[in-house]
């Protein structure tokens, strides 16, 4: 009797990843409450990265093990920071981290500014 290793009858393809803001259809995930924009300045080793915030601080982050197995995060990638509870204006998580294509879609909205990326302090 040969065995199939396939899903069980469950439809395989990708999850869409959208959101209905008003009329517009979001394709990538916005910054939740307490969630900032970041890009990333510097990689100090160890899972850790500084990360200017888009409210002007530059926050060291670290980014958890699941993210950490399951992409490579360089310097100046945008990314979304959940600051921490007890070291809010210095501490951070890095929750995701956006791809060329999305962040061009979020210039394209005017989510961030090229000011933004490439080191002023602006963000729309």
């Amino acid at each position: 009797m040969a065995y199939h290793r396939g899903r069980g009858g469950k439809s395989g393809g990708k999850k869409k990843n959208r959101q209905v803001q008003g009329d517009e259809v979001i394709r990538v995930p916005l910054p939740k409450e307490g969630q900032l924009f970041g890009v990333i300045e510097q990689a100090l080793g160890s899972g850790w990265m500084d990360v200017r915030c888009s409210d002007g601080k530059i926050r060291r982050c670290r980014i958890p093990g699941k993210l950490k197995r399951r992409m490579w995060m360089r310097v100046g990638d945008v990314v979304i920071v959940q600051p921490w509870e007890v070291q809010t204006e210095e501490r951070g998580d890095i929750v995701y981290r956006y791809t060329r294509t999305q962040v061009d879609w979020l210039l394209r909205r005017g989510k961030i500014s090229q000011e933004f990326l490439s080191g002023g302090e602006l963000l729309f």
